[in-house]
């Protein structure tokens, strides 16, 4: 299962990088909207992008570190061993939830891919962000059974 968490913990640098990178993005067109009234063309649309990609790669670390929220507040006075078993049940119903996003989004990428959808402004093919984000989708879906059926991971040096 280590290679499960090196996965995730690559996913998430990269979001990193991605959101890094946008920010920087966004800084420059907004110091050059806001100084010589020029801006990059686009900027929204590459935010948009980015942002969408990056919190797909987020989820796995995300699962993988139990860092999603969770309302406690009825199960607050619940023994630790019911806890438990609600915990695994959530798991179990994130993974389904991934597995669909990923299968709905693999259906988004096909047809944006079959009609070449593109962004108005760079015209950027929209089915390459479908398909960057199906990826995390399915790891998330992959660590939430693992936390299901078998427990937490072994300890790492997170």
């Amino acid at each position: 299962m280590k290679s499960l968490a090196t996965m995730a913990r690559l996913c998430a640098i990269l979001a990193g990088v991605l959101m890094t990178a946008i920010t920087l993005v966004t800084c420059v067109s907004l110091l050059g909207r806001n100084t010589v009234g020029a801006t990059l063309v686009g900027d929204y649309e590459l935010t948009a992008i980015t942002a969408g990609a990056a919190v797909a790669l987020f989820l796995p670390w995300c699962q993988l570190r139990r860092s999603n929220i969770s309302v406690d507040f009825f199960t607050a006075r619940v023994p630790p061993r019911i806890n438990a078993v609600l915990d695994r049940f959530g798991a179990l119903m994130l993974a389904t939830v991934m597995f669909l996003l990923a299968w709905r989004t693999t259906v988004g990428c096909i047809n944006s891919h079959d009609s070449q959808t593109t962004t108005m402004m760079l015209g950027f093919p929209e089915w390459i962000v479908y398909a960057a984000m199906v990826p995390p989708l399915c790891l998330t879906g992959l660590i939430a059974l693992y936390q299901a059926f078998i427990g937490d991971f072994p300890e790492q040096d997170a």
